[in-house]
């Protein structure tokens, strides 16, 4: 190397002048002395630099970065692979769009059947965002975000999913599209408050499926203990009745109890659903108050499987039990919401947008789901990569309606495209007709807002700051808290969205009569869904220029 012929080439030169380092023996007593003292100096200098060796090393090893397998990563301990928290935070840094730099993070492992019951010990500490003080022990996240702020790719989605039976060559139960489908395997979440019908929905769930045996529900419970019923006991005692799904599916069935005290609304509840996730092939998300019809694992894989999109999400308000499933569990109906009916409203969180009533009504697009702009956090069907690309925002305490404007701008910003199912699976309990009585008595987490007063105000600030709706709002007035994890993509911008759909975020206005254009004749498919990406990858909205503007301002 370069330097090392520079040092011998001074070596050289410093042979032939004389130096402090003898040339020759010297037997006389000047000379002795003279070479003595040349030794004790050589030793120094020896020393001096074994010392400089030593330091570089120690900060060397001062510099290397703490491993941390805790909440800021959101990731498992990958026994196959310990990566630091350093290395993680710099494969989700983003430049805030730009999709030409390949950044890697790994698929963690999953297998079937599976349980968090098996991780108790690796829980990891969350501080509870209302109240800023209680420490909660909770799971893990199964994956941190997979998407990297940049186009998800097939091969990267066919590692998420696993299957009832391994791949008989390799023994891995992550098959990909290789997987039956019915093998594959679904995540139900279900967040739950103090509501007497959650069991009944879990019941529904084993019981109408056509093979349960791919079923996991992961239940959010927050009750008062001695007051509420538990929502994963069986209706009925087991030595009684030992055929209830909640006895026979036990083992399927994973429940995280919360006291109700703790409650700040739906978000947080479904954050931890979310962390009950554990490499599912699809999840689900439905109310703890609805009722599903037979072989609905089925019908809703069929109909998810035909929009020939890997990141389709079927969504929708679901439509009211009366009158809907006959005693054996079919379906009675023949029409469904579809999402398109939404404003802005004001109240103590300040002016956002909310969903109103959803037109149902015979699907105008047939053998597929049709596309709708809006998702509905009453029921979600996706693959699991959804539930690990777009997780609940802990730090959204006291939301509601927000709820779902965060999730569909966030998770269309990741590249995700929404459907209405052309069939509905279940179907939800309102408090109407003969239903009115029991479910007004349930309570709602806003019996705790004196408890976590103001907390709603500033989540509400920074879910309008993460998708954009707010730009009024300096961002130095919002928590950027985790906003990686919690944030938007790279495919899509919010900017896309409001300019397809007609919101004006400055002037807080809609342009109305949406549903004229995603529900009438089934435009807003026929419109977008030739833009599908060839590998199936989700819908190419860069090739259209559309942007809704109401046809009929002046009317309501």
């Amino acid at each position: 190397m370069a330097g090392d012929g520079e040092r011998k080439s001074r070596k050289r030169r410093d042979a032939a002048h004389t130096s402090g380092l003898p040339s020759q023996v010297v037997c006389t007593a000047q000379g002795v002395a003279a070479s003595k003292n040349s030794v004790e100096l050589g030793a120094l200098l020896s020393f001096f630099v074994v010392g400089l060796y030593l330091y570089g090393f120690w900060e060397s090893v001062l510099a290397l970065p703490d491993v941390d397998t805790g909440r800021r990563v959101g990731i498992n301990l990958n026994l196959a692979r310990l990566e630091s928290k350093e290395s993680l935070d710099r494969s989700l840094e983003t430049d805030g769009g730009d999709l030409g730099t390949e950044k890697h993070l790994d698929v963690p492992f999953a297998t079937w059947p599976v349980t968090v019951r098996d991780e108790a010990n690796d829980y990891e500490t969350l501080i509870h965002p209302g109240d800023k003080q209680t420490r909660m022990q909770v799971p893990k996240f199964w994956s941190a975000p997979l998407h990297n702020k940049q186009f998800f790719t097939r091969e990267m989605a066919m590692k998420v999913g696993t299957c009832v039976e391994p791949d008989p060559n390799t023994g891995s139960h992550v098959r990909g599209d290789k997987c039956p489908l019915h093998q594959r395997t679904i995540y139900i979440a279900v967040a739950s408050y103090r509501d007497f019908q959650c069991r009944y929905t879990v019941e529904s769930v084993f019981a109408r499926a056509k093979y349960p045996e791919r079923l996991r529900v992961g239940i959010v419970d927050q009750i008062v203990e001695g007051e509420d019923p538990i929502c994963n006991e069986p209706i009925e005692p087991c030595s009684e009745k030992p055929e209830q799904a909640l006895c026979k599916y036990r083992s399927q069935i994973d429940t995280y109890k919360m006291p109700a005290h703790l409650s700040v609304g739906p978000v947080f509840a479904r954050h931890i659903g979310h962390r009950l996730y554990r490499g599912e092939y699809y999840t689900t998300q439905s109310d703890a108050h609805v009722t599903y019809t037979l072989d609905w694992d089925v019908d809703i894989i069929e109909q998810m499987e035909a929009t020939h999109n890997e990141m389709a999400v079927l969504s929708t308000y679901l439509t009211d039990v009366q009158g809907s499933i006959d005693p054996a569990g079919h379906s009675l109906r023949t029409t469904r919401p579809i999402m398109c009916n939404t404003y802005y409203e004001g109240g103590p969180q300040g002016l956002h947008l909310r969903h109103g009533s959803q037109p149902e009504r015979r699907p105008s697009i047939h053998g597929t789901p049709q596309l709708q702009p809006w998702w509905a956090a009453g029921y979600s069907f996706s693959r699991g990569h959804f539930a690990v690309n777009v997780p609940y925002d802990e730090h959204q305490p006291m939301i509601f309606q927000g709820e779902e404007m965060s999730i569909g701008i966030r998770g269309f910003t990741i590249g995700y495209d929404f459907y209405a199912p052309e069939r509905s699976v279940c179907f939800h309990h309102y408090a109407v007709g003969k239903n009115k009585a029991s479910r007004e008595k349930v309570k709602h987490f806003w019996e705790n807002g004196n408890r976590y007063a103001g907390t709603g105000v500033r989540a509400m600030a920074r879910l309008l700051g993460i998708v954009h709706m707010n730009p009024e709002v300096k961002p130095s007035l919002w928590d950027h808290v985790e906003e990686d994890m919690y944030g938007i993509g790279g495919v899509r911008t919010p900017e896309k969205f409001y300019e397809l759909f007609g919101i004006d975020v400055v002037e807080k206005t809609t342009q109305g009569h949406l549903c004229m254009f995603v529900a009438e004749q089934g435009r807003m498919h026929t419109e977008f869904v030739k833009f599908l990406r060839a590998d199936g990858m989700g819908i190419d909205l860069s090739k259209t220029r559309f942007a809704w503007v109401d046809p009929n301002p002046d009317e309501k």
